[in-house]
């Protein structure tokens, strides 16, 4: 806890068990027992912990803030897997829906192409008198 080094007038601890405490510009060795130093030995905005520039309060603000960060990432992120699941599980349905509207579509198309070739068909057969009586289709065709 003795050793340091000055280098324009910050102080830097070499070792973490050492508590630098600004009010008595004491090091002391740091309370393992416990997590924060008790305010009877120092307090926590003069007291320094590793780096001498850094005080004990900002630490803990500091750790505080980024561990929040990460708590509200890792709930961001579930939140937005559920949400995605979510949408994944109604989308087959959705997808087919659309699937059977396209086929049905098609179908209807088809046979409106059909019908219409039919018409064609007719009326080619029409001038040329191939058509057969509507009324009795198994009539013997005659050749004139």
């Amino acid at each position: 806890c003795n050793l340091f080094l000055k280098i324009s007038n910050l102080f830097f601890v070499f070792f973490a068990q050492c508590l630098w405490c600004y009010t008595n510009n004491t090091c002391v060795d740091y309370p393992v027992r416990s997590i924060l130093p008790p305010s009877s030995l120092c307090s926590l905005s003069n007291a320094r912990w590793g780096v001498c520039w850094i005080n004990f309060e900002a630490l803990i603000i500091a750790i505080a803030v980024v561990a929040g960060l990460i708590l509200v990432s890792i709930t961001v992120c579930c939140c937005y897997c559920c949400y995605c699941r979510k949408r994944s599980r109604s989308r087959p349905d959705e997808e087919e829906q659309w699937l059977a509207r396209k086929r049905e579509e098609q179908r209807l198309q088809s046979l409106q192409r059909k019908h219409e070739r039919k018409m064609k068909h007719d009326e080619i057969r029409k001038k040329y008198g191939l058509l057969q009586d509507s009324d009795n289709p198994y009539s013997r065709f005659e050749n004139e």
